[in-house]
């Protein structure tokens, strides 16, 4: 068979590739899915939603989440995430959507899920760990916090019956002055807590907590 010019589009996958076939060995797509659920009807999962976000943040790329979608224009978008993906699917309204579930659900529980997944699919031993909280400067006053939100409408079918959630969201962290490990006092600051595996010091474990909390807790 001879193809003509025309008939070749050429799309970029760099080492993305690489790392779109370390999330699909692990399941990651699928346990997201699992973990915060589908809409009927939606056009792309929260796995692959969340799949996306990771390319997104290694691919070398810094820009606002309004212009999320047009960076997978210039890549095999729907090789990389999954077929009937397209870029126009990933707009900054579904990227928000998915972010304010997988925080209602708790970053650090799906992080310890997805990492126990990892460890055990790549034979990582767990049998010693080390634990180490290091600070994150930040510039700006971040003199706002979130207030208690109530999520009302919360649908889930179950043997045709729909069943109304209000579900409370956990408490937010908070942006403040505190020890700072990065010597800059004259900033506010948030702790990252990490749990890494003494084989290979691989992440099983990753909480965010307040710039002003102790280690000792």
């Amino acid at each position: 068979m001879i193809l003509n010019a025309e008939d070749i589009t050429i799309q970029n996958i760099d080492h993305l590739g690489i790392v779109a076939g370390i999330i699909d060995a692990i399941g990651l797509v699928e346990i997201i899915n699992e973990l915060i659920g589908e809409e009927k009807g939606e056009k792309v999962s929260p796995g692959h939603v969340v799949k996306a976000m990771i390319l997104n943040g290694l691919g070398f790329v810094s820009k606002p989440l309004y212009m999320f979608p047009q960076y997978f224009e210039t890549i095999a978008c729907e090789h990389l995430i999954g077929a009937g993906v397209k870029p126009e699917y990933l707009n900054d309204d579904k990227l928000g959507r998915i972010m304010d579930k997988l925080f209602i659900k708790g970053l650090d529980t799906i992080f310890f899920i997805i990492a126990l997944k990892a460890a055990k699919k790549f034979g990582v031993s767990l049998s010693s760990s080390h634990l180490d909280s290091s600070s994150m400067h930040v510039h700006g006053q971040y003199n706002t916090s979130l207030p208690e939100v109530i999520l009302e409408s919360q649908k889930v079918e179950n043997n045709q019956e729909t069943e109304e959630l209000a579900v409370k969201s956990p408490k937010e962290i908070t942006i403040t002055y505190g020890y700072s490990r990065d010597h800059r006092p004259d900033l506010k600051q948030f702790i990252i807590e990490l749990i890494c595996s003494g084989d290979g010091d691989i992440p099983i474990f990753l909480k965010l907590a307040s710039g002003n909390q102790s280690d000792s807790s």
